[in-house]
């Protein structure tokens, strides 16, 4: 089977299997002028001439970081989406300026910038109808695997080093990557080989079918470094590396997700909120959630955490481990592990008063762990 044909089929099967566009009208590609979302974007629009996903817009956002580079970045997109047919979108935004006045990593912000751009745009283009739409962004398996190691150097939970997934829905939308069966090589190799066989490809004024951002080869970030440096010495040690590290990531997301839903489950019956109109008054966490097992009550705290966290204070906030033993903290285990036979909200430990993430104070008694904004938390004090 030819590169063109072979990468048609797996992509078409990844997204089959993985059900990345079931029920969805719309797909919103974000495409920067590189091969992997180029390629991508040659995929998807064969896929919707053959119907078997919606209708097709692709959204390319200028972060105004490299100049006349990023402006041809752009030129190359609009060329793209004319010869393919599909509405363009173009959104310009100074990434380090915003940056500079937020005293944020500017990688960072954007990322932050443009999924925000992404979810406007989806959000305009289904106002007054009942059209559901995902967002297809560029990941290969070349990324999944940077992540991966990425997140060895750095620190991660279990479910970290299941890496990126083929769909999730956050508070951007639902994001699918149907490119994460295949390599940034085997979709260059796609790239030149429709070049050939179909003549409908678009070059830019060097004649390249993509635009290559040299960044991206800049050691200084953590990412480059991975794939320049760490990915091709593990490569020399297995040369299926690849392959290996994708069934390997597959196993460890599949036993994330079984462990995921029994979180769920917990929080269903063991969490409830402060408020019913108002999430960002805070959460209590009932005594029965000290009896589970160490590991499930953890994914409980982190979740209901970052789901306190973003409706505080955005979508783009981190976590701390520190935070999460913190809530943990305030059952007792030890008297738990040697005397089971008590009523959950002996476990408890009443009084216990922690700050965590700087503004969340984390309070106990016998109802349970309460998880509330500082303010709130000392207007409730003066109350009481």
């Amino acid at each position: 089977m030819s590169a063109f044909e072979k990468t048609k089929t797996q992509v078409a099967n990844t997204s089959t299997k993985q059900k990345l566009f079931e029920g969805k009208d719309l797909v919103l590609m974000m495409v920067s002028g590189g091969s992997d979302s180029v390629a991508m974007a040659y995929l998807l629009s064969d896929m919707a001439k053959e119907g078997t996903i919606g209708s097709l817009a692709m959204l390319h956002v200028n972060h105004k970081l490299r100049g006349q580079d990023a402006d041809a970045d752009a030129e190359f997109c609009a060329s793209l989406a004319k010869n393919l047919n599909i509405p363009f979108y173009l959104r310009e935004i100074d990434v380090a300026k915003i940056a500079s006045s937020n005293k944020a990593n500017i990688e960072a912000c954007a990322r932050k910038v443009r999924f925000g751009a992404a979810k406007e745009l989806m959000e305009k283009l289904c106002k007054g109808s009942s059209a559901t739409g995902a967002i297809a962004v560029a990941h290969t398996l070349n990324d999944r695997m940077e992540t991966f190691y990425m997140r060895s150097i750095v620190g991660t939970g279990p479910g970290g080093f299941g890496s990126l997934r083929y769909a999730n829905t956050t508070s951007y939308g639902r994001i699918v990557r149907p490119l994460l069966d295949v390599t940034r090589d085997e979709l260059r190799a796609y790239l030149f080989e429709r070049q050939s066989l179909c003549g409908d490809t678009v070059s830019d004024c060097n004649g390249n079918l993509w635009r290559e951002d040299v960044t991206n080869a800049d050691t200084a970030y953590l990412r480059a470094f991975v794939r320049e440096k760490m990915v091709p010495l593990a490569q020399s040690k297995n040369a299926s590396l690849s392959d290996t590290l994708r069934r390997t990531m597959n196993l460890i997301a599949e036993e994330d997700d079984m462990l995921e839903s029994e979180a769920d489950k917990l929080s269903a019956s063991f969490v409830k909120r402060l408020s019913e109109t108002d999430s960002q008054e805070g959460i209590l966490l009932m005594p029965e959630l000290g009896l589970v097992q160490t590991p499930l009550l953890r994914r409980v705290v982190f979740n209901e955490l970052s789901s306190l966290y973003e409706s505080l204070y955005g979508p783009d906030g981190r976590i701390e481990e520190a935070s999460v033993s913190a809530v943990m903290d305030a059952w007792d285990k030890d008297l738990y592990e040697s005397d089971s036979s008590l009523k959950a909200s002996a476990y408890v430990k009443k009084g216990y008063v922690v700050n965590i993430q700087g503004d969340l104070a984390v309070s106990a008694n016998s109802k349970g762990v309460r998880i509330e904004p500082m303010s709130t938390f000392r207007q409730r004090r003066k109350k009481d």
